[in-house]
């Protein structure tokens, strides 16, 4: 099982330089794990940058995926991992959703880089 980050999925839509990086995970649909706050992040973004046509264009991809919402009890273990491992809420709580399905977490970044089953590749400076 999958996940990709916020950051990931805006860099392979940007086709960024760590856009094959992301590739493998993302077309593996039946594998693919979508933390729903990241559909949130991604479609805020990519709709001020390029407008409604693009961010529904990206929303779509994404729940190509299996679109994962945490519970009440998910949500809990996301906060006690953002205060053991000192990461922001988005990123405790899609880091929680890859546990909660043993999946790998795919991203570039290096918030989550020393986070245990994290697959990370530093950011390319453009």
């Amino acid at each position: 099982m999958n996940v990709v980050d916020s950051c990931g999925w805006m860099e392979y839509i940007a086709d960024g330089p760590n856009a094959a990086f992301f590739e493998s995970a993302l077309v593996d649909l039946p594998n693919l794990i979508v933390p729903s706050i990241t559909i949130y992040e991604v479609c805020k973004r990519v709709l001020v940058q390029s407008g409604q046509t693009f961010a529904d264009r990206a929303v779509n991809a994404m729940t190509r995926g299996q679109v994962v919402h945490l519970d009440t009890d998910n949500l809990r273990l996301a906060a006690i991992a953002s205060v053991r491992y000192k990461l922001a809420m988005a990123d405790a709580i899609i880091w929680q959703t890859a546990q909660l399905h043993q999946a790998q977490l795919f991203t570039q970044d290096a918030d989550l880089m020393e986070v245990p089953d994290v697959r990370y590749r530093a950011k390319v400076a453009t």
